[in-house]
């Protein structure tokens, strides 16, 4: 008892300094970035942009407005995203098919980032997203064509809030973000620790093997596949930058992760917000998942075509 007592206290002492390191280095990424997203917001910048990017919007059956909701999604996150469009009045066709795109290009300045720190060019994960979202709405609308070109009205225009007001409600939000980021990220790092020393990434590996070998993933990325799906990219980055450093997976097989969970990550939440608003579930999974494995293979083919070959 007291040799596995001293284990554990081992083991929890080891993923302290590493869980902080990896804290402070998404913090840093992370705050700067969500003060200039909101001082852009008030400026009137995402409002002004979204003005003209809304023609293209209409090409695929969605009213002008749903250039703003794209463009929050692509610069902060979903949750902003959801906020935005709760401004306005979509309906069901419109809110599944913003979801979809929302959810394959969110908070690419942040995610981008991260997963360039495991690897991956960050061009390429820009390009990546940024098509396979625009996909998606052609994509859709050919799947489920709109009938009409739904009028689209402000439901609420909401108070003018001052810039103190905005500032205090950021500093407010980065706060609690911060005090989430450490303790989500020492609670990944321990559980993988102690997931690894009982042996269950190595069940998780062999069970997991046959889905994953389906979007062409190798096995050895299973516990991390898990990790994208469940809490997402920017809370999940710290445990795959500390398995690509270990040498647990290779950079190539990182590479290949970061491909498909760029497109279809954070399954749980994500995909319940939307789905309180209206948006279809099926159509939100299966459109992503699918993206994700055909870009995945597209990826497995180049790399067989250069002969650098990853094992399944």
């Amino acid at each position: 008892m007291e040799i596995l007592l001293n284990k554990v206290v081992a083991i929890v002492k080891g993923c302290f300094t590493p869980s902080l390191k990896s804290a402070v280095w998404i913090l840093r990424l992370m705050i700067p970035i969500s003060l200039g997203v909101v001082l852009l917001q008030y400026l009137g910048v995402i409002d002004f942009i979204s003005h003209y990017t809304s023609p293209l919007f209409k090409l695929v059956g969605l009213p002008g407005e749903a250039a703003l909701v794209y463009i929050t999604a692509a610069l902060v996150n979903i949750y902003s995203a959801i906020a935005v469009m709760s401004t306005f009045t979509f309906d069901d066709r419109a809110i599944t098919i913003l979801a979809i795109s929302s959810l394959i290009a969110h908070n690419l300045i942040v995610e981008t980032a991260v997963q360039r720190k495991t690897g991956s060019s960050a061009m390429a994960m820009v390009a990546t997203r940024l098509g396979l979202s625009i996909l998606s709405l052609v994509v859709m609308n050919f799947l489920v064509p709109a009938a009409t070109l739904s009028v689209v009205t402000s439901s609420s225009t909401g108070p003018n809030v001052g810039l103190t007001d905005v500032l205090y409600s950021w500093l407010e939000s980065s706060i609690l973000l911060s005090i989430k980021v450490v303790v989500l990220v020492f609670a990944l790092n321990l559980l993988q620790q102690v997931m690894r020393q009982l042996g269950i990434i190595e069940v998780l590996s062999k069970v997991l093997r046959p889905l994953l070998a389906i979007f062409g993933l190798p096995s050895r990325t299973s516990f991390l596949w898990i990790v994208a799906n469940t809490l997402g990219l920017a809370y999940g980055s710290a445990v795959m930058i500390s398995e690509v450093e270990a040498g647990n997976i290779s950079k190539e097989e990182a590479d290949l992760l970061n491909y498909h969970v760029a497109v279809s990550h954070s399954n749980l939440e994500d995909l319940l917000l939307f789905a309180a608003i209206g948006a279809s579930v099926f159509w939100m999974l299966s459109i992503r998942l699918a993206f994700a494995a055909l870009i995945v293979w597209i990826v497995r083919f180049s790399l067989y075509r250069n002969h650098k070959f990853v094992t399944a």
